[in-house]
C-alpha cells in the first residue's frame, strides 16, 4: 500500500484549473490522511477560486488518481479557500455578530460601544462593519473617511481607532455616494474583510456589524464564520420587536447561537422619571420567543464627550460595560 507521503506527492502533481499551476506550486494540499480499514484517502484541498466547476474537475481527477490508479477504494475531498490559511479565519478568534430585524435601532451605535466596553475590560478586538449598504461605523466613531491602505503584497491595512480595529465599505466608495451591489459582489467585499485584512495578531473578538434584515450578506457570513454567535438588537416598540424575532429566528435557521437580546432606546430619564418613548417591553417579547435572554436594556442618552460613543464613567457606559461583561460569560 502506498504511504501518506507518496500519495501526497502524486496529489500534489494535479493541477488546480483555477489558476493553472500544480498543487505543488499552490501549496494547495493541506491535509491527506488514510482509513486503513476502509481503504479511503480523506483530503482537504486548497483552491486559489473556490467556484463549484473548479471543485469539480479537481475531485474527477482525484478519482482517477486515488482509485484508478493507486488502487484505494475511495476519496473523500474537502475545499477551502488557499489563502484561509493565512487569513483571520484560520485563528482562534470569537465572533459576535449583532444584527436586527429593521434599519434604526441603533444597531451600529450598539456595536460600536461594545466594541469599546470590550477594550476597557481589556480585550482586543476588532470590527468588521458588514452593513454593506448602510455602513457608519466610521461616522460613528468621528474618523475621517479615506481609502485604505496596502502592504507590499497587496494586503488591506485595517483602520484603527482607540485600539480598536476596524473595516468598513465606507472606506472604499466615493462620499455620499450609494452602493449598488448585487449579491456576488457583497460576497466578494466580505471575502475581502475577512481573508485580505492584515488583522493584529492579538484579536480576540470581531464584532461584525450585520445588515438589518436577512439576506445575502448573512448567508455569506454563514458560509465564512459559521461559529458566529448573535445578540439581537431591538426597540420596546412592538413593530420593531416583531421583525427582531424573525432575525432571531433566521440566525437559528444558519445555526447560529444567539447569545441574548438587547433593549436599545429603552426609556428616556427625564429629572429622575423613566418615560417609556417608544413603548416598553419589546425586548423581553423577543427575548422569550427566541428561549433566549434580554442581555441589556440601554436608555436613550447622548455621550459627553463623542458624538455616539459613551465613557466608562457615565450611566450608559457603564451599562455597556455590564453588557460587555455578560456576553464574555455567555460566549
Amino acid at each position: 500500500m502506498y504511504t501518506k507521503e507518496e500519495i501526497k506527492d502524486r496529489v500534489e502533481m494535479l493541477i488546480d484549473p483555477s489558476v493553472n499551476k500544480s498543487f505543488k506550486e499552490t501549496k494547495g494540499i493541506k491535509f491527506l490522511d488514510i482509513d486503513e480499514e476502509k481503504m479511503i484517502v480523506n483530503v482537504l484541498i486548497g483552491l486559489e477560486k473556490l467556484e463549484d466547476d473548479f471543485k469539480r474537475t479537481v475531485t474527477r481527477s482525484l478519482a482517477k488518481l486515488i482509485k484508478l490508479d493507486l488502487g484505494f477504494t475511495g476519496i473523500k475531498a474537502q475545499f477551502e479557500l488557499n489563502k484561509k490559511s493565512e487569513s483571520i479565519l484560520a485563528r482562534e478568534v470569537k465572533y459576535i455578530g449583532v444584527a436586527s430585524g429593521k434599519g434604526g435601532v441603533g444597531k451600529s451605535t450598539v456595536a460600536a460601544n461594545l466594541a469599546y466596553a470590550f477594550k476597557t475590560l481589556g480585550k482586543k478586538v476588532g470590527i468588521i462593519d458588514a452593513d454593506i449598504y448602510g455602513s457608519s461605523i466610521p461616522t460613528i466613531l468621528d474618523m475621517e473617511v479615506t481609502a485604505p491602505k496596502s502592504t507590499g503584497n497587496e494586503k488591506i491595512i485595517p483602520f484603527e481607532k482607540d485600539g480598536i480595529e476596524l473595516i468598513s465599505t465606507e472606506f472604499f466608495l466615493a462620499p455620499d455616494k450609494p452602493l449598488m451591489w448585487r449579491g456576488p459582489m457583497l460576497g466578494k467585499m466580505l471575502n475581502h474583510f475577512f481573508y485580505d485584512v492584515v488583522w493584529n495578531e492579538d484579536i480576540e473578538y470581531i464584532l461584525v456589524d450585520l445588515p438589518p434584515g436577512t439576506g445575502d450578506v448573512a448567508l455569506d457570513i454563514q458560509t465564512l464564520i459559521p461559529q458566529c454567535k448573535m445578540v439581537i438588537v431591538t426597540t420596546p416598540h412592538v413593530s420593531a420587536s416583531h421583525v427582531a424575532v424573525k432575525a432571531g429566528f433566521a440566525a437559528e435557521q444558519l445555526k447560529h447561537e444567539i447569545l441574548g437580546v438587547v433593549e436599545n432606546m429603552s426609556y428616556l430619564n427625564h429629572a429622575g422619571e423613566k418615560i417609556n418613548v417608544f413603548g416598553e417591553g419589546g425586548g423581553k417579547i423577543v427575548a422569550d420567543k427566541l428561549k433566549s435572554k434580554l442581555l441589556a436594556t440601554i436608555p436613550i442618552g447622548q455621550p459627553k464627550n463623542h458624538i455616539s460613543i459613551f465613557d466608562s464613567s457615565e450611566e450608559i457606559g457603564i451599562d455597556y460595560l455590564g453588557l460587555a461583561n455578560k456576553i464574555i460569560k455567555e460566549y
